[in-house]
């Protein structure tokens, strides 16, 4: 019997090539030349996961086979006791990814083959529009569509408030002094089916949109937003609730089909199981490194084609190019695929990740090298630095014009 090859060490690389903070764990092996890569980009936390990886997952990996990855999965994942906090979560994807990553090396081939090949010859993305304006949103959707996108996220600024996904007012001082982000629902909720009513107008039925409310708004202004937008088709509506709220899920879908997309925040199956189970939603929208990693989310895939629900795994600027790989090679091979969104890679990126999914005609495409297909020049990754921010990362307060905190 041959001698299994084994983890002999595990790197933790922070980079920001973009200014973004990402975490990415390299797992060398005791065959020289053979290393995996894997995501374990928690932005917002980023020092914390580095240290979990460090202090703990590092010595509970080494010398292990890598070939056994469920194994290390089922392990490492108990080993805290306590589990599916984000931070840890986070800090076992990187090591399951890059144990993947290896399989696929040593198969020599994508990892989309292991996993039965593909189902498609690319992925269709979803990219991000935004104005402070319907007529400014329309114009950089109308721009996109010209490059070949035929899915795009669209989202309008909202005049005196800070509004996700656009530029932002200022703060009211003599109600909130604290000068952060400040934000009202109501203006919101009546502006965005103004803002669909002009697009489909302008850009016509052939362009597929779709729009993040991002927790921000009382559970009930979700359920008057989600019909107030039927007419106008999206391809999807994004967090229309908070996970705490997830309960008013139910009362939409008693009142209009506008399809929706949930996930992005849980971190814990018991959050997200009911809601695919009863056929809630209709995309789930998780961060792959946040559920646990590739392992859990192939898992999940599995378990949402049976309920008829479509994955958009969550893919901003705050995914590694290593995780895009990971979301892509899961895109490939499932067949209740929906969509993926995507950040367009910056020129430092590309440099730092040789090997990112190529884009065109909408959709991201694989090289078809071994493993993820992606790399990592730790020379120039160190050349980035995390930026210099007192919180190191964290989402800055969103409040109300009377000072309250609200979710970001």
């Amino acid at each position: 019997m041959a001698k299994p090859v084994t983890i002999q060490d595990v790197k933790t690389i922070l980079t920001a090539p973009n200014g973004i903070r990402l975490v990415v764990v390299k797992v060398l092996t005791s065959e020289p030349g053979l290393y995996g890569l894997g995501c374990a980009t928690f932005t917002q936390r980023a020092y914390a996961v580095a240290t979990a990886i460090e202090k703990y997952l590092k010595p509970f990996a080494i010398g292990r086979d890598v070939d056994r990855i469920e194994d290390f999965y089922q392990a490492a994942y108990v080993s805290s006791y306590w589990r599916s906090g984000p931070v840890l979560n986070n800090a076992l994807s990187g090591l399951d990814e890059a144990l993947w990553d290896i399989k696929a090396k040593r198969a020599g081939m994508p990892v989309y083959q292991l996993l039965g090949g593909k189902c498609r010859e690319a992925v269709p993305v979803y990219v991000h529009a935004s104005g402070q304006d319907a007529h400014e949103v329309a114009e950089r959707a109308r721009a996109f569509m010209e490059q070949g996108f035929r899915y795009i996220r669209c989202q309008v600024g909202i005049p005196g408030l800070s509004t996700y996904g656009s530029r932002g007012g200022k703060p009211i001082a003599a109600l909130n002094p604290q000068q952060t982000r400040t934000w009202e629902p109501t203006a919101y909720v009546k502006a965005i089916p103004k803002l669909f009513e002009h697009l489909r107008l302008a850009l016509g039925e052939d362009v597929e949109l779709l729009h993040d409310v991002h927790e921000r708004i009382p559970p009930i202004q979700g359920v008057w937003l989600a019909k107030a937008l039927e007419d106008y088709r999206l391809f999807f509506l994004e967090d229309l609730f908070a996970p705490e709220d997830i309960g008013y899920f139910e009362m939409v879908r008693q009142q209009c089909a506008t399809p929706l997309a949930m996930g992005e925040l849980f971190v814990n199956p018991a959050e997200y199981v009911p809601l695919i189970q009863r056929r809630l939603i209709d995309f789930i929208r998780v961060h792959i490194s946040d559920i646990g990693g590739f392992s859990m989310a192939r898992k999940l895939a599995a378990f949402c084609e049976f309920m008829g629900v479509r994955t958009a795994w969550h893919g901003p600027g705050d995914v590694s190019p290593i995780g895009h790989a990971a979301n892509m090679h899961l895109d490939l091979a499932v067949p209740n695929f929906g969509i993926q969104e995507l950040a367009l890679f910056a020129e430092e990126t590309r440099a730092v990740f040789p090997g990112c999914p190529e884009v065109r005609e909408g959709c991201m495409w694989p090289n078809d090298l071994p493993g993820w297909g992606v790399d990592v020049d730790e020379r120039l990754a160190a050349q980035y630095p995390f930026p210099e921010d007192p919180l190191n990362g964290a989402w800055p307060e969103v409040r109300r014009l009377d000072g309250t905190v609200i979710r970001p």
